[in-house]
């Protein structure tokens, strides 16, 4: 690998870069920093430093020759994820009443499920990629195998216990593979089967405080679910300004940089601001679908592209409903702007390996089997 490779190697990614995706990203961002900054000033300074490992992550990721590692890395990843889990299961550190986390020196914490996110959806790729369905779509053995990569690290979180984060994991891996194909046979029996067996579910499978929140949803409004709507509705259409915005500013508001940071976006910038976050929301998830469907025929692609957008949706979704009460509250932050590391992290890393490969979408495949070629497909 010579030095005039390397050069156009890099040329050839910067030049065929998604730039779109890194301008609606930042809007995000931006807003995110002013919120928390006004906040606390001590969570914006950690803010920053997860922004600054997000972009050295996210340039790592876009120049690894992912189509040459991904065979390698996306079942490594997995594995060590799964192992991960079961470190929590067995020697995991209880945080109010939840076993979610493995300690690591120097009194830091580690949470394996955030992780699991980001290698399913790497894994899946790999998989679908190398195995696409047919027409129809997939057929029963073929699901059967992709839904069992899928429930063992679900199973796994939900006996955490995690339910919030079980079910949007559930959602963002099963909703790729309906994206992807899937017999609409197998489809009916699955809804079939879900509504016979969701009650049942209800009753067994749920413990004490997770049907309490579904019975406070369906009932009256939790505590921080009312604070979060007086919020809302104290900042009007056009909002407040930082030091009338009393409903955060004096601590009534729980979780007001994390899970419920929408709510201070509405009673800082009103219903036009909400408006305006949720437009942006919209519009990356809708180009990304965009790019799924015009790397059709590239199930890499189409599976971190449609699975990133389907992650926006459900946590974002998710997210604005409990915070208005039209969903129980569960731990679902508002994804690229509620404050924390992990989950930027992630994304980050996602975002990088899908800019690498939309890059290197118009040259032959480098994957295992040969070498890294930068010669353009005579098509």
């Amino acid at each position: 690998m010579n030095g005039e490779f390397i050069i156009d190697y890099f040329k050839q990614i910067t030049k065929n870069f998604n730039y779109i995706l890194i301008i609606q990203i930042t809007p995000l961002l931006l807003v995110s920093s002013i919120l928390i900054k006004e906040m606390n000033i001590a969570l914006f300074h950690k803010q920053m430093a997860y922004y600054g490992a997000s972009a050295f992550v996210f340039l790592i990721a876009a120049y690894i020759p992912w189509r040459y590692l991904l065979w390698l890395f996306a079942p490594f990843a997995y594995v060590m994820n799964i192992l991960l889990l079961i470190g929590v299961e067995v020697a995991g550190k209880t945080i109010l009443g939840a076993k979610r986390w493995l300690s690591l020196p120097g009194g830091l914490t580690l949470q394996p499920s955030e992780f699991m996110k980001l290698s399913i959806l790497i894994f899946l790729a790999f998989l679908i990629s190398k195995r696409p369905p047919s027409e129809k779509g997939y057929g029963l053995i073929n699901f059967i195998l992709l839904s069992l990569i899928i429930l063992v690290p679900s199973i796994l979180i939900l006996k955490e216990p995690d339910l919030g984060t079980t079910l949007l994991l559930l959602l963002a891996s099963f909703g790729v593979l309906f994206i992807v194909g899937i017999d609409w046979k197998i489809l009916t029996a699955i809804a079939v089967i879900m509504a016979i067996f969701a009650p049942i579910g209800y009753k067994y499978g749920l413990k004490p405080y997770q049907k309490k929140r579904i019975e406070d949803f369906l009932g009256k409004p939790s505590y921080q679910v009312r604070q979060a709507l007086i919020a809302i509705g104290s900042g009007g259409i056009e909002g407040k300004s930082k030091e009338e915005a009393t409903q955060t500013q004096l601590k009534f508001l729980p979780v007001s940089t994390t899970d419920f940071i929408f709510a201070y976006l509405g009673e800082r910038f009103g219903f036009k601001g909400m408006v305006i976050v949720v437009a942006l929301y919209i519009m990356l998830i809708i180009h990304l679908l965009i790019i799924s469907k015009i790397y059709g025929d590239d199930y890499q692609i189409v599976v971190l592209a449609s699975g990133l957008s389907i992650l926006f949706f459900v946590y974002m979704g998710v997210n604005i409903y409990m915070v208005i009460g039209l969903a129980p509250v569960v731990g679902a932050p508002l994804p690229m702007f509620s404050h924390g590391g992990t989950s930027f992290i992630i994304f980050a890393f996602l975002f990088g390996i899908l800019e690498n490969l939309i890059s290197f979408k118009g040259y032959k495949d480098y994957n295992s089997d040969t070498k890294i070629e930068m010669i353009k497909n005579s098509s």
